[in-house]
Order: C-alpha cells, then sequence, then structure tokens
C-alpha cells in the first residue's frame, strides 16, 4: 500500500476518489465536487447512491439520455464481433455508416473521426486543401475567419481561434492565417470577406462555451449568403449544437440552409463512445487524397454502430420536437424567477434545451460557482462557463414532470439566496 493510500482510507467514497485524482491526474480540469458511478436517463447516481438532475449531459454529448438501452445494446453486439480494424483494411460497418450519415444529413460524403476537436481540425484541412486544389489561392496564403468568444476543442489549431487568453496562453507560437470577427456582426465578417485568400468562416451557431450565446436572427443566414457571394465556405461547428439539441434536427435547420462543411460530435454517440464526423459536397470532400488524412480509430466498427443507434434514437423519440416543448418551459420558468430576483438574475437565454442564466456579478466573482454547489446539495447538476454564466442543457428525454421538478430546485435555491 502506498503512502496516499494509507492517508485516506478513512475517507469517504467521494473523498477518495477525489482524493486519488489530486494525486496521480493532471490538474487541467476543476470539477464539481460530486463523484460520479452510474447513470440513466436523466439521472444519475454518486458513490454513495445519491440521486441528480444531470443539466450539462457531458456538455450535450448524452442527449438521448444516460446509458439508452438501444445504443447500450448496439454497442456491446458490436463489441462481441469487432471492434478496431484501422482504416489499413474495409470492415462491413464503415460503408452502411457513412451511407446512413449522409442521407441522415443531406451530403454527399462524410469524414468520421473521434473527437469535436479532430471534426474542427479536418474541417479546416478540408477547407485549405479546397483553397489552394480548387479557389486558387496561393499555396501558404489561405486564410480562415471564426467568430470571438468561439471554443471548438483544446489542440494547437483550436485555440489559435481563441479569444480566451486561458486557453491560449503559453501555448505560442500559434497557427498563422486567422481572422477573427465580433460574433453576430454581419458588417465586420463582410469586411474581411473581401480578401481573397480567405477560404473559409467556421462560426457555432450558439456559442456554448461562451455562455450560450445566441445571435440575431437571421444572422446565420445572410453570413452564410455572404460566404457564397465571395466564394468563401460556410462552416458550421455544430458539436454541440447538433443532434436534436436546440430543437431541430441541427441549429443551422431553424433558418433553412444547409452549411458546406458541417462538424458533427459529442450526442453522435449518445455519450457512450468519441465520434465525430465532418460531412460536405464532393468536390470539398475529395480535394483529400489517401494518405493525407485520418485517424487509427476513425470510422471503427464500434463506432458506426453505436452512431446509427444514437441518431436512429433521435429520430424515433423525436428529441428535437421534446427539446423545443421543454426548452420554452424551462424559459419561462426562469422568467419568473428572474421577476423575483432581479438582483441575482439577470437574464435567461437559449434555444431548445441549449440554455444559460446569467449572474449579476462579474465573471472574476464566484457567486455562480456557489450557486451550482447549492443546486447539487438540492440534487442537480450544472455548472458554470465564463465565471458569471450557468449553463443548463439536461438531456433531451426530459418530461415535463422532471423539468418542473428541477425548475423548482433551481427556484428554491436563488429565491432563498443570500
Amino acid at each position: 500500500m502506498t503512502s496516499i493510500e494509507k492517508n485516506i482510507t478513512e475517507l469517504t467514497p467521494t473523498d477518495f476518489a477525489i482524493t486519488l485524482e489530486d494525486h496521480y491526474g493532471a490538474h487541467n480540469y476543476h470539477p464539481m465536487p460530486v463523484v460520479l458511478e452510474r447513470g440513466q436517463g436523466v439521472f444519475v447516481w454518486d458513490v454513495e447512491n445519491r440521486p441528480y438532475f444531470d443539466f450539462l449531459s457531458a456538455y450535450s454529448a448524452v442527449n438521448q439520455g444516460h446509458c439508452h438501452p438501444r445504443i447500450v445494446q448496439a454497442m456491446v453486439e458490436q463489441a462481441q464481433k469487432l471492434t478496431l480494424t484501422s482504416r489499413a483494411f474495409y470492415n462491413n460497418q464503415l460503408g452502411i455508416c457513412e451511407k446512413f450519415l449522409c442521407e441522415y444529413f443531406g451530403y454527399d460524403k462524410v469524414l468520421m473521426m473521434n473527437s469535436g476537436a479532430e471534426g474542427g481540425e479536418t474541417a479546416l484541412k478540408l477547407t485549405r486543401k479546397w483553397a489552394y486544389k480548387l479557389k486558387g489561392i496561393p499555396q501558404n496564403q489561405a486564410k480562415t475567419v471564426y467568430a470571438a468568444g468561439n471554443f471548438w476543442g483544446r489542440t494547437l489549431a483550436a485555440i489559435s481561434s481563441s479569444t480566451d487568453p486561458s486557453s491560449y496562453n503559453d501555448y505560442g507560437p500559434l497557427l498563422p492565417g486567422y481572422i477573427i470577427v465580433p460574433y453576430n456582426d454581419l458588417e465586420a465578417l463582410a469586411e474581411v470577406l473581401k480578401d481573397p485568400n480567405v477560404a473559409g468562416f467556421m462560426v457555432e451557431p450558439i456559442q456554448g462555451e461562451a455562455g450560450v450565446v445566441v445571435p440575431d436572427e437571421g444572422y446565420l443566414k445572410k453570413a452564410y449568403e455572404l460566404c457564397r457571394a465571395n466564394n468563401v465556405l460556410f462552416i458550421a461547428d455544430e458539436v454541440q449544437t447538433g443532434i436534436a439539441r436546440t430543437g431541430k434536427r441541427l441549429a443551422c435547420d431553424h433558418e433553412g440552409f444547409q452549411p458546406d462543411i458541417l462538424i458533427l460530435g459529442k450526442a453522435l454517440s449518445g455519450g457512450t463512445y468519441p465520434v465525430s464526423a465532418v460531412l460536405c459536397r464532393d468536390e470539398i470532400m475529395l480535394t483529400i487524397k489517401p494518405g493525407e488524412h485520418g485517424s487509427t480509430y476513425g470510422g471503427n466498427p464500434l463506432a458506426c454502430a453505436v452512431t446509427m443507434a444514437a441518431l436512429s434514437v433521435v429520430r424515433d423519440e423525436n428529441l428535437a420536437e421534446n427539446a423545443t416543448v421543454m426548452g420554452e418551459l424551462f424559459r419561462e420558468r426562469m422568467r419568473k424567477i428572474i421577476a423575483q430576483r432581479p438582483d441575482l438574475v439577470t437574464l435567461v437565454r437559449g434555444k431548445g434545451l441549449l440554455n444559460a442564466i446569467e449572474i449579476n456579478d462579474d465573471e472574476e466573482s464566484e457567486t455562480a460557482w456557489n450557486l451550482c454547489l447549492a443546486f447539487k446539495e438540492k440534487g442537480l447538476l450544472a455548472k458554470p462557463t465564463h465565471g458569471n454564466k450557468i449553463r443548463f442543457a439536461p438531456p433531451l428525454v426530459i418530461t415535463e414532470s422532471q423539468m418542473n421538478e428541477a425548475c423548482s430546485i433551481i427556484e428554491n435555491v436563488i429565491l432563498n439566496w443570500q
């Protein structure tokens, strides 16, 4: 027995797990002090068997609810047959899954990877290949445009587009060829698109990590039209907003257009396995040739099985429609709370079941964190983002009675906050 194990044998199961992580793990996260061991639907249980409403859904990866039986069954059945071949060989699931994804979202081609960040990297590489092969931009001169406040991962490519110092500090030199414009600002976008070396504009339809920032109605469609007018690819980062989270199949569906490049991840597997995908037209996808991009695990049989099951659940259980109804109920309940405590909560914003409240305090305060600790004590899990914002994103399978019960927990904490 090591010295650390001797010192923690008398701790509670919760403190034991937290202490082990703190001692042996990297300190690159600051989790809420709860240790989870199982989940079902909208609920999770900690190691001491306390139940909680999950109002984070693993950052919208568990849209279908925890351990959905159809997804788990597909995963188990495939795991008993074949899990990985690499792309050195064909497997009997990838082509079926690629056809399923292309037909589900209406694209010619798909390239499957593992994480959302890899999806963003894939989109960036496709955009640059297209720029040099088809648009005719001189080699090494291609630029891509991003909206301030974006978040699409922790890789060097992702943080090079970040405006958050905690993401990019001490990681330089960052990647060149990036232009940052204000989010929800069409004039600023139109100005930079005049540069003939701009190849793509990558944007979140709703900025999740920034605090569920919803742009003006029509912004996305007009941005897409500006891109088309300037022969620039519109790249939709729907890793968090896709798969029915905002009340539509995709958040871009609210404005009735199809992005040139679509990035998906998170709920693509219902939270059971890392899967991401990039979809686009033939002319864009086929600029990448054998050996120019890939991943050992990308498109493996297990990923394919869970992806098809996860998307089938979304469609068959009408989760987009439920997200619309439950999201309206949530925001209405929050507006009533705000009317009673405008000194503490200033607004609620969101679409479908991707929502946030803003706390009447600066980003350096701990009020939002302390509120989340209080929610936890009452049986609901959420987490602040950017200091003074609390994101609420329960699984899309949540029922009306469950939503009302969860909202009552939030109400009780906020109305009694001193």
